[in-house]
């Protein structure tokens, strides 16, 4: 069986954003281990706040992308 880290709510989020069904995304200017970065953004309401729930980041210069083997993706 191959190890994965994705899990339904990535793939729920991933569906979200590729699916057409929603408008409620929006690309969030933020800090990741505080170094600027982006996000994007599922926007909701919840009473009379604005709810930023983030589905996925930006690259960051620091990011290394591995497999479950350690070799760089």
């Amino acid at each position: 069986m191959t190890e994965t880290h994705i899990t339904p709510a990535h793939r729920e989020a991933f569906s979200a954003l590729t699916g057409g069904e929603f408008t409620n995304f929006a690309l969030f200017s933020c800090f990741i281990d505080g170094r600027p970065s982006a996000a994007i953004v599922a926007v909701t309401r919840d009473e009379a706040d604005y709810v930023l729930s983030p589905l996925f980041v930006a690259v960051t210069p620091d990011m290394v992308l591995t497999d479950h083997d350690g070799r760089r993706a």
